[in-house]
């Protein structure tokens, strides 16, 4: 899933004042991405600094979501 990683540095030189969470975000949002595929970016990609060890899972969760919300839901809410 290295398409992954080139929309995560895509963005993030395009954004340089935001942080690595926020990057992978904006690389995961609409993609369909398994839990098993964020995970495994998110420990490799994103800053251990960028969040609390005791957020992880919810945020994981978060981003699972985000990833696989149809474009109708995102508009309406």
């Amino acid at each position: 899933m290295k398409s992954l990683q080139k929309r995560f540095y895509n963005i993030q030189e395009k954004n340089p004042m935001a942080s690595s969470y926020v990057c992978f975000a904006k690389a995961v949002e609409k993609q369909k991405l398994s839990k098993r595929i964020i995970n495994k970016w998110f420990s490799k990609l994103v800053q251990k600094d960028d969040y609390l060890k005791s957020e992880k899972k919810e945020l994981l969760k978060n981003l699972e979501e985000l990833s696989n919300v149809p474009e109708e839901s995102r508009k309406h809410g």
